[in-house]
């Protein structure tokens, strides 16, 4: 049963998610995840056992983004499901350049979970649309 509560502490996740891609700032993005974690992107999964393993691949993905132009990210939730500490979420995003051409546009599906009452994130899926 989603709550009010779990809805809005998710969408801080989501917002300071998009936040610290905006910001080009690896260790804040680093920050949200549950570790292990794994993320599937160009049907390849990998996984990251911590923050260092993962800011390298998050420096990576930010360097591709400072190649394209983009100072925005936008993202919309379509939809949430939460049972007890997990959570389901699949979101739209939009990453922008600065004169507002949409550089990457993309679904990620999201599995998070609350540990000692924060939500991070503990999968990510990312599918090209």
């Amino acid at each position: 049963m989603t709550t009010e509560a779990d809805t809005s502490a998710i969408q801080d996740l989501f917002a300071a998610y998009a936040s610290g891609f905006d910001d080009f700032d690896a260790d804040a993005i680093a920050d949200l995840f549950a570790y292990p974690v794994v993320i599937w992107q160009f049907d390849r999964g990998n996984m990251f056992e911590d923050d260092e393993d993962l800011l390298e691949n998050i420096e990576a993905l930010l360097k591709v983004l400072e190649s394209e132009g983009v100072v925005q990210s936008e993202y919309e939730v379509q939809t949430l499901s939460v049972s007890g500490p997990t959570a389901l979420a699949s979101v739209s995003w939009s990453q922008q350049r600065e004169d507002g051409e949409v550089a990457l546009a993309f679904t990620c599906h999201y599995h998070l979970v609350n540990i000692e009452g924060e939500w991070l994130i503990a999968s990510i899926f990312n599918e090209n649309v």
